[in-house]
């Protein structure tokens, strides 16, 4: 312990952005309780201070001042105290000096323990900084290794988790892979930051095209809303208040190579792109793409809407499993009930009131 090492002290604060002042004070509380646990019959009261120009470590007893001393480890007698500090009373404390001869090995064994520790604790406190930032963000990154069904991706200096219900179905995540992730959640722990990223979030898609469609970056397209089963489709309502610019032909870009892009990122999962528009049948309607509608019969109240289509495009309407009709509804806020014409002209001869709903609702 010497000026060196205040030297190098110094050089560590200002290169991981730690107060000389607080390091030097969580050093001196560490060599108190080494001073304590190796010296069994250490006083009671003991303090450690180090130089702050020389590094010289000493070890103090601190004595209260008494008439007559009892107990020789927390008091000092009066007469013997005033031999040290003329000026001192009654009733003070006096710093008496006791560091024993070994004492410097035992304080440079802790100081590094306690430097390295908050090394650490910096780093950590750096990488947190770093990351809060960037929630709901994407950040690129290689699996690092699968364990119990949990990737953890390893990103610069740190990893991040993406748990079960985070990953796309059907996704293979085998080790070394680059990976584009979406940080939903970044917390403190004792042993650092702990981020989770995801590769359903509709937040995912959203960052992947403000990325690929320079429109959206620059504000002249909007994203209105996004509607998503991650690994099978995604639907997007975009607009631009510019009537010159083509919000839908923006995203898709010239032959679809924009659009693709982002395609070939979620593996293969279809991407349906749609103009918003303030006007709901407008926007029901072109939210069950690739399905023509013919009408759309809206419910204000319930918010709800009965459309009819082609009977060639019943099932493409409703989907998969009614998965184009559960993301259009999602999409536009709408509850959605879909006939074929057939349906709606045989339901509306037979029972005229039953364009006020009927069927499955999505």
């Amino acid at each position: 312990m010497s000026g060196e090492f205040l030297e190098a002290i110094e050089s560590i604060c200002r290169e991981k952005g730690i107060d000389k002042e607080v390091l030097l004070e969580a050093i001196e509380a560490a060599l108190v309780s080494a001073y304590k646990k190796n010296f069994g019959s250490a006083p009671s009261n003991v303090k450690v201070g180090i130089d702050r120009d020389t590094g010289v470590v000493k070890v103090y007893a601190q004595k209260r001042v008494v008439k007559e001393a009892v107990d020789e480890l927390a008091e000092i007698q009066e007469s013997e105290a005033k031999q040290i500090a003329p000026d001192i009373e009654i009733g003070d404390i006096i710093n008496i000096e006791v560091t024993p001869k070994n004492f410097g090995r035992i304080a440079a064994q802790n100081a590094k323990q306690v430097v390295v520790q908050r090394i650490r604790e910096a780093e950590r406190g750096l990488i947190y900084e770093k990351y809060i930032e960037k929630e709901n963000e994407i950040v690129t990154g290689l699996v690092q290794r699968v364990e119990r069904r949990n990737v953890f991706i390893d990103l610069d200096k740190t990893e991040a988790i993406l748990p079960p219900g985070e990953q796309m179905p059907g996704e293979n995540y085998e080790v070394n892979n680059r990976l584009k992730v979406y940080i939903t959640e970044v917390k403190k722990t004792t042993k650092g930051p702990q981020i989770t990223v995801s590769r359903t979030h509709p937040g995912l898609v959203k960052r992947l095209f403000e990325f690929e469609v320079p429109e959206i970056s620059k504000g002249e397209v909007l994203i209105k809303n996004i509607s998503r089963e991650a690994g099978s489709r995604t639907k997007i309502s975009v607009y631009a208040q510019d009537k010159d610019i083509d919000p839908v032909g923006s995203c898709v870009g010239y032959r679809g190579t924009r659009v693709q892009r982002i395609v070939e990122e979620l593996k293969g999962e279809k991407i349906d792109i749609i103009k918003w528009s303030e006007d709901p049948t407008e926007y029901i309607s072109s939210a069950l793409s690739p399905a023509k509608v013919l009408s759309v019969m809206l419910h204000s109240d319930e918010k709800s809407a009965m459309v009819i289509v082609p009977d060639n495009q019943l099932s493409l309407a409703i989907g998969k499993e009614g998965q184009n009709a559960r993301l259009a509804a999602k999409l536009t806020g709408w509850k959605i009930d879909i006939k074929s014409q057939s349906q709606a002209q045989f339901l509306q001869g037979s029972q005229p009131d039953i364009l006020q709903g009927d069927g499955d609702v999505f």
